[in-house]
């Protein structure tokens, strides 16, 4: 009897201290569904049943047509192929046309040059003609083109040219810098203060020129005049031509007030 006890209370020993065992073996390791928890990923509100979208890149912005290219400075600066003709092809100086033409002529030398057209003195006689004809019968007079007129009824409107600008209150720098650009310039002026030796005295209180050049070497504008038949290729001084800028309203003689800078910028088109 007393050994079957001892027996059994061997057996309750050796259960009790298996059991154990396993208690610490379990203890000793993280649980299956710990490690589950832990590796799995939450989807976060957002992202639940919504599509993916992509974001493009970011891209530098695109310079504006406005901005104007830096280009070197030279000290001379003399457009090609710049056609040229007199305001009075045929030397009519009492047809009131040609008289008092040079806002066509100097829109027509422009347009040519822009548009690679050749010009003889045909071709010009018939145009500012035509020029002419056509304001009238537009806006009843031909005389006296003030700059923003001369664009839009002529060049606009006569030629249907549009690649120019109109600038105001430009400096002589700005002037400089279109040339140097390329680009042919149209001007209103007081012709008296341009004090040309070869204008019938005392000169026409107000015209239109072509500039397209300058040499600061001579210190000069390089122009295309029609005012005169000796016009081509004629220079002036740079500050006395730029104090003669002045733009005059359309409609002939009318008062001229103030001497507003202005000019017509023509480029190639």
């Amino acid at each position: 009897m007393v050994k079957v006890l001892s027996g059994l209370v061997i057996l309750l020993l050796i259960s009790i201290a298996a059991a154990r065992l396993v208690q610490l073996q379990e203890a000793s390791q993280p649980s299956l569904d710990g490690l589950l928890v832990s590796a799995t990923i939450s989807p976060t509100p957002e992202s639940k049943n919504t599509p993916i979208t992509t974001r493009p890149l970011s891209r530098a912005p695109t310079p504006s047509s406005s901005v104007t290219t830096t280009i070197p400075y030279k000290s001379k600066v003399l457009i090609s192929g710049v056609p040229f003709t007199v305001q009075a092809p045929t030397g009519d100086w009492k047809d009131a046309r040609f008289q008092e033409g040079c806002e066509e002529a100097s829109s027509l030398m422009a347009v040519y040059w822009a548009k690679n057209l050749s010009l003889n003195r045909d071709k010009a006689l018939a145009e500012i003609i035509a020029m002419a004809a056509y304001q009238q019968e537009k806006w009843g007079e031909a005389r006296d083109t003030s700059t923003h007129d001369t664009a839009l009824r002529i060049i606009s409107g006569y030629f249907n040219f549009g690649s120019y600008e109109i600038k105001e209150d430009m400096s002589l720098n700005d002037m400089k810098n279109e040339l140097l650009n390329g680009h042919l310039l149209i001007i209103p002026a007081n012709g008296r203060a341009l004090k040309n030796p070869h204008f019938t005295a005392p000169g026409p209180d107000r015209h239109m020129i072509v500039v397209r050049g300058y040499d600061d070497n001579t210190g000069t504008f390089i122009t295309n005049d029609p005012g005169i038949r000796e016009g081509e290729l004629y220079t002036y001084p740079q500050q006395l031509f730029y104090d003669a800028i002045r733009d005059y309203p359309s409609g002939f003689n009318l008062p001229i007030e103030g001497d507003k800078k202005i000019m017509i910028v023509i480029k190639k088109s």
